[in-house]
């Protein structure tokens, strides 16, 4: 007599490869951790100034001032994926801002000033770009170039003056009156900025072409990316980020100046380094640079409510800088 067969048993579902789990564990902890460090400034900052810090006006100081670097950042963090560099973002800031103010162009309104801001940062964007992805200079070199050459361009146009904004459309987006439900109009396009990046770079092509180029240039020209082509998109990317801030800064200050845009360079790379994204290349995350941005932005404004020195500031930035590069060291050698 045969015995009934015996059921059959459950296949279990297979398991995600060991090697990307990993990753998002890491990416899950870093955020984490990035939101702890913000959470304790916020909270030293409740502390050192109970009735100024967690002012509503202060609070809404805080994200305007990391708005501005925060486009800059988004850019820098694509050109950093694709294992680039860009130290030209400040003075491209800079040639946008006054290029967008002068009294030529403000002639045309706000229209004017717009356009002329982003097509100037599409322009020196496109110079790097093509710089690098097809003369072949280093992206160091490159952009450096640019930054002496976009100062001095800037200086030239401006004569060393302040270039006063006389148009009401752009100086009332920074009053009070133009915010919406208490969030300033800048915050906004910052916002905006962030979520088309995230999108960029998680949900598209272009955004796992940008990570193949970062990671290993050759194998992503193997696969058939256009290497050259794909890095001239970043720079004009990086480009056009700039020509956004410099119009968000003219905004905010109601002026074009040549010392538009100082040190952008540093404090972009500076938060998109410590929001998790490799000097080498190939990995990176938009929500990290932008915690980054916010982290640097609320140290900045702790230090001031305290009326603590400059020196200070840029002692503890560079602290948090080599802190975030021991520990990128620290995780790639343990994968």
């Amino acid at each position: 007599m045969t015995q009934p067969a015996s059921p059959a048993r459950p296949v279990a579902p297979k398991r995600a490869p060991a090697e990307h789990r990993p990753r998002v564990i890491r990416f899950d902890v870093r955020t984490l951790s990035l939101l702890g460090v913000l959470a304790i400034l916020v909270l030293v900052g409740g502390v050192t100034q109970p009735d100024s810090f967690l002012d509503t006006d202060n609070l809404q100081l805080v994200l305007t001032q990391a708005s501005v670097i925060g486009v800059v950042t988004v850019g820098m963090t694509f050109v950093i994926i694709s294992g680039g560099i860009d130290l030209s973002v400040g003075a491209i800031v800079a040639l946008a801002s006054v290029w967008a103010t002068t009294v030529a162009t403000q002639e045309y309104g706000f229209a004017g000033i717009l356009f002329t801001a982003v097509i100037v940062g599409l322009g020196c964007g496109l110079v790097n770009g093509l710089l690098i992805a097809y003369g072949g200079i280093v992206p160091f070199i490159a952009t450096l170039a640019m930054l002496a050459s976009g100062r001095g361009l800037a200086l030239q146009i401006t004569d060393g003056k302040t270039q006063m904004v006389t148009i009401d459309p752009v100086l009332k987006l920074g009053e009070r009156d133009a915010y919406v439900l208490g969030i300033p109009p800048l915050v906004m396009v910052f916002a905006a900025v962030t979520v088309i990046g995230w999108l960029l770079l998680n949900r598209t092509t272009f955004g796992r072409r940008s990570v193949a180029v970062g990671g290993n240039a050759e194998a992503a020209r193997l696969a058939g990316i256009d290497v050259r082509r794909q890095r001239l998109y970043l720079y004009l990317l990086s480009g056009l980020c700039c020509g956004i801030a410099a119009f968000l800064l003219i905004v905010l200050a109601g002026s074009g100046q040549n010392t538009n845009g100082n040190l952008y360079e540093l404090d972009a790379i500076a938060a998109t380094i410590i929001g998790g994204t490799l000097l080498t290349g190939g990995r990176g995350t938009i929500t990290g640079s932008v915690l980054g941005v916010l982290i640097f932005t609320t140290i900045q404004n702790i230090f001031a409510l305290n009326n603590l020195e400059t020196a200070v500031q840029q002692i503890a930035k560079g602290a948090i800088i080599v802190a975030a590069v021991l520990v990128q060291r620290r995780t790639a050698t343990s994968v």
